[in-house]
């Protein structure tokens, strides 16, 4: 797809979901490339396509990751640099595409014979990695909060139960007895910000899931690719909350309502952070970043 079109397509929410906004990000920046963009006219596509999801990390990172590559070539004779750029570029792209199935590995070797589990919202990480210890043999009990005002829990509860997985969906209030009651030992969550200092942006309600499992000593482990942590995070910028529309919650008139759609887990109550490279306590978010966008620091 063209540029114009990638835009197009994430801003309506076509693309969705910040490891395909990643990739298709970088193909159209691939293509430019291949159209014979120079590298001023790719840093305006990036500019394009950055102001098609302004709060997506995974989108700027992804940019600014293919325009460091083109910087890196841009004094190089250009018949030697641009098959060494395309190359960089397919390579990172093969390296987002297959992070999806490196987590899923890692993260269905954490779940036990046995177990019961928690999860909210819809993360397409997680039900991977569910689907992922069902298919290797392992028998457990997922718990699906049902994720108010939106109900991404059942997308999350048919997912699962479409290839065969013990699943059943709660309301959100339900959490805290549920994980007393029918003994839940690891909550899987995903993840839409990492912050560098190890805290969680996700879907609203995960910080109170978070401090549940914290109580009932439940693990809480957030799932998600390194294409999700911040560098903006390390120079203090901070991801404004999102406050949707009331009348996803009630239409009550004369009543306010306050309905933002992200909360803010802090690192104490993360007990780990599942990624394509392995499995790291939230504290190793800023080597994340130093690893995978060291140049971006500063």
């Amino acid at each position: 797809m063209s540029v114009s079109e990638t835009a197009e397509k994430i801003n309506s929410m076509e693309v969705r979901g910040a490891l395909r906004i990643a990739v298709e990000a970088a193909r159209a920046l691939e293509e430019e490339l291949v159209n014979g963009a120079s590298y001023d006219e790719l840093v305006r596509a990036g500019d394009v396509l950055r102001d098609a999801r302004p709060t997506a990390v995974s989108l700027p990172n992804s940019i600014n990751y293919v325009l460091h590559l083109a910087e890196s070539h841009k004094d190089n004779d250009p018949v030697v640099a641009k098959p060494m750029l395309l190359a960089d570029i397919s390579d990172f792209i093969s390296k987002l595409e297959g992070s999806l199935d490196k987590i899923a590995e890692y993260g269905a070797n954490l779940i036990e014979e046995g177990d019961v589990l928690l999860t909210i919202c819809n993360s397409h990480t997680v039900t991977e990695i569910m689907k992922r210890a069902w298919a290797d043999g392992k028998r457990f009990k997922v718990y699906a909060c049902e994720t108010r005002p939106r109900l991404q829990g059942h997308i999350t509860v048919k997912d699962l139960q479409a290839t065969g997985v013990d699943v059943t969906l709660i309301v959100d209030s339900a959490a805290y007895h549920t994980m007393i009651h029918k003994d839940v030992k690891k909550v899987f969550v995903g993840a839409d910000t990492v912050y560098s200092n190890g805290d969680v942006i996700n879907k609203i309600g995960t910080s109170q899931v978070a401090l549940t499992a914290k109580h009932s000593g439940a693990e809480f482990i957030v799932c998600t690719s390194s294409i999700k942590f911040s560098p903006f995070s390390v120079h203090g910028e901070v991801v404004e909350i999102e406050e949707r529309d009331a009348s996803e919650v009630a239409e009550l008139p004369g009543v306010k309502v306050f309905n933002p759609a992200f909360d803010i887990t802090p690192k104490e109550h993360v007990n780990m952070i599942v990624t394509e490279d392995g499995v790291i306590p939230p504290e190793a978010a800023y080597q994340v970043l130093k690893d995978r966008f060291g140049w971006s620091l500063g």
